[in-house]
């Protein structure tokens, strides 16, 4: 105990959320993570200036069925302050065994107090990507999280979509948290040309950047894309959307980005705990910086509380209308 807390006190003085030990559990918990598999509620979660704030919540989950939204700030778990607390930390309290229940207390934007929302805690399976054919020969792609298993399942949809007589595409990277740069950079090749860079890491001081490159195979690197983005677009997707956007001229639509563009190297210790610390951060390929400044859209849409509860999607209804204005064009 004595020396996990030790090591955890080193990781927080240096006053990086991103930069955390993780004891066994907690290092459990976060391959369960990435690996796609766990029992929670369903969201991803971050911390912005050292409040916890949900990025998004994922689709068809205990956290979506409640109606949480990206920016959500949690106060509490279970009537206990998350002030001080690693993104580790609280998720170790909100995970559980499936059945059981949760309490948050939930800030939002818009809300004149703070409410308390109970969840029951599911088995939690992180959905790749859908995709579905629109009307006018637009294949729509969401790509919901960059986990070990997305590049097998977006091989597979190009394949099938590349068979389809398709005029452009409309990527939907809204609510996607990230993942693996490998994997962004697998998908970033089916929309660029072999070797265009699709993220700069930047480790600072005199080291050189490292670059990382399309290996193809450029399948929709001539078709119209469109892009949506909003506030719960983070890591991985911000890397792909900073790609296309500077590399192709692709526009982004939606609401900024979530702003999380450090790199983190991981290392497993003794035991089965883990260390995880900043090392980088990532620039699009024309050296802008994400870390904490996010990427703007090029066409703003709101998506308002009316919205939601009736089921519309105006930032939909206007990369459609952006893409067909694209073919048209």
């Amino acid at each position: 105990d004595l020396i996990y807390g030790a090591i955890s006190g080193m990781t927080e003085s240096l006053d990086d959320p991103y930069t955390t030990f993780m004891e066994p559990s907690d290092a459990k918990r976060f391959r369960e993570n990435v690996s796609g598999d766990f029992e929670g509620v369903g969201m991803e979660i971050g911390l912005r200036e050292g409040q916890l704030q949900v990025i998004s919540p994922l689709d068809g989950t205990p956290a979506d069925k409640a109606g949480f939204k990206p920016g959500d700030l949690i106060l509490k778990v279970n009537g206990s302050s998350t002030q001080g607390f690693t993104t580790e930390q609280a998720v170790e309290r909100i995970r559980g065994p499936k059945g059981s229940t949760v309490t948050l207390t939930v800030a939002r934007e818009g809300w004149e107090e703070a409410k308390p929302i109970e969840v029951e805690r599911a088995t939690i399976e992180v959905p790749s990507m859908d995709w579905e054919m629109k009307e006018d020969n637009i294949a729509y792609i969401e790509l919901k999280h960059f986990t070990e298993n997305l590049s097998a399942s977006f091989r597979k949809a190009a394949l099938e979509i590349s068979k389809k007589e398709v005029d452009g595409i409309v990527l939907d990277l809204r609510n996607n948290p990230g993942g693996y740069l490998s994997v962004a950079q697998d998908i970033g090749g089916w929309f660029l040309e072999k070797n265009e860079v699709i993220a700069i890491e930047d480790f600072g001081d005199d080291r050189d950047d490292k670059k990382y490159k399309s290996k193809g195979p450029g399948t929709f690197s001539d078709l119209p894309v469109v892009v949506l983005v909003n506030q719960g677009s983070a890591s991985a997707s911000e890397i792909l959307s900073g790609a296309l956007r500077d590399q192709r001229g692709i526009k982004l639509i939606g609401k900024k980005s979530f702003g999380k563009g450090s790199v983190q190297k991981l290392s497993r210790l003794e035991g089965d705990s883990s260390l995880k610390v900043t090392v980088a951060k990532w620039l699009t390929p024309k050296g802008n910086l994400i870390a904490d400044k996010g990427l703007e859209p090029n066409i703003k849409v709101e998506m308002t509380e009316e919205d939601y509860k009736n089921q519309e999607d105006p930032q939909l209804e206007k990369a459609l209308e952006v893409i067909n204005n694209l073919i048209n064009n």
